[in-house]
């Protein structure tokens, strides 16, 4: 049987799906917990369940503006004339008791007076002045109980407010306040170490020497890692030194939980850390059926997780969204999703590609005649980093997967989706 030279497991590469597992099986949340005050909590993900102290809403209340009336009053046929005895706000409830053949006003949030149990809302009734009374006409139809919310319809006195896992963010610091609650408890920062190597990187500031550039990835790492609340460290461009190399990879793992790499894991002479993960801890995997980014190491210096990711900036980001985010989320306390969110969008132009590894272009999506479709967006090499500037998703060609045609369904992920 001739074998596919062209698959991950005859190049000796993982693919992406066989990569991400290796990476999430063997990560587990942080251990650390803080109390902090709901204002503090926004980006911090739960350590405990939030429970529900008391019924939410506490009492039954108005679901809109109209009249609190007994069902019993209510003619099948024909109008209903009851007389209105109250009125009721939110906040002021009233305080009586409603009688046969009367009717209290009632507005939205108001708790229900005793004896009623149906809101007419204010709309389909008329109001009648006679006789020395205030009368209401009701018209038939209405049904028994509508318009109510009942106590704990929301969340019941003792039950789950929000699950232990969940990240906070607005709608969750309101949720947690209106239970009253003024401190919830939160995983601790994850701690983050990374730097760059490479005798060839310059930091900002420093001149720029013969076939040198600016380091961008630290900038790239730095923005996406303090969006995901970690606590980071800066450790600045580590020459292609091994005694320096080894010295930061020390250093990183005894200050962090994570250290992040760019540079120095491909096979060139110069590239020593995957050299020293084997030496300092050890190696999970190194090479990835992956473009681009194929050089990716993963393993563990002491107690910290290590990611060596490859230098060039583009790879940097399609490596760090793909398989590093949802491990960093899930040292987070946070479940990942199975698998990264994904749709279907026509290719605009035809985009060549040879099977054997899994590709992410660089894409804007846009439509034309009512479909969905996707351009790639400008040059694609893995130096280019305005086309990920320029992107609004990423365009994922599977390994099986060759030259596409305009015209063709490709997947495609949104940005906005990896965030």
């Amino acid at each position: 049987m001739n074998q596919d030279t062209s698959s991950p497991a005859a190049t000796g590469s993982l693919s992406v799906a066989q990569a991400r597992d290796a990476i999430l099986r063997g990560l587990a949340p942080l251990t650390g917990r803080q109390r902090v005050a709901v204002r503090d909590a926004l980006g911090r993900v739960l350590a405990e369940d939030v429970i529900a102290p008391f019924n939410v809403p506490a009492h039954d209340n108005s679901a809109m503006d109209g009249y609190a009336v007994r069902a019993a009053d209510l003619a099948a046929e024909g109008d209903s004339r009851l007389t209105v005895v109250g009125s009721a706000f939110a906040g002021r409830p009233f305080s009586g008791l409603v009688g046969p053949g009367q009717a209290v006003r009632i507005m939205t949030g108001a708790a229900i007076p005793s004896g009623a149990d149906t809101i007419v809302m204010q709309e389909v009734t008329r109001r009648e002045d006679g006789a020395g009374k205030d009368t209401v006409l009701i018209p038939p139809g209405q049904r028994t109980g509508q318009n109510l919310r009942r106590a704990g319809e929301d969340l019941a006195a003792g039950s789950v407010a929000l699950a232990a896992g969940k990240r906070c963010g607005p709608a969750e610091l309101g949720l947690i306040a209106s239970l009253g609650l003024g401190e919830v408890t939160v995983h601790r920062r994850l701690r983050v170490a990374f730097f760059s190597t490479g005798d060839e990187i310059a930091s900002i500031g420093q001149p720029l020497g013969p076939g040198q550039v600016y380091d961008s990835n630290r900038y790239t790492l730095h923005g996406a890692l303090s969006r995901l609340g970690c606590e980071v460290l800066d450790m600045g461009v580590i020459p292609d030194q091994p005694a320096a190399l080894e010295r930061a990879l020390q250093d990183a793992a005894a200050a962090a939980d994570v250290i992040l790499t760019s540079g120095g894991v491909s096979v060139g002479e110069a590239d020593f850390i995957r050299e020293m993960l084997a030496r300092l801890g050890e190696v999970a995997f190194w090479k990835l059926a992956i473009k681009p980014g194929r050089p990716m190491a993963f393993g563990r210096v002491g107690d910290a997780w290590l990611f060596g990711l490859p230098g060039n900036p583009v790879a940097v980001m399609v490596t760090f969204y793909q398989l590093v985010q949802d491990a960093l989320l899930k040292l987070m306390g946070i479940t990942p999703l199975p698998e990264p969110a994904v749709f279907s969008a026509f290719a605009s132009s035809a985009i060549r590609k040879q099977p054997g590894r899994r590709e992410f272009l660089r894409g804007t999506l846009g439509w034309d005649a009512g479909r969905r479709t996707v351009t790639p967006a400008g040059a694609q090499g893995s130096g280019i980093l305005r086309s990920m500037s320029e992107a609004d998703c990423f365009i994922i060609l599977p390994e099986a997967q060759g030259s596409v045609a305009a015209g063709d369904p490709v997947l495609v992920q949104p940005f906005d989706g990896l965030i």
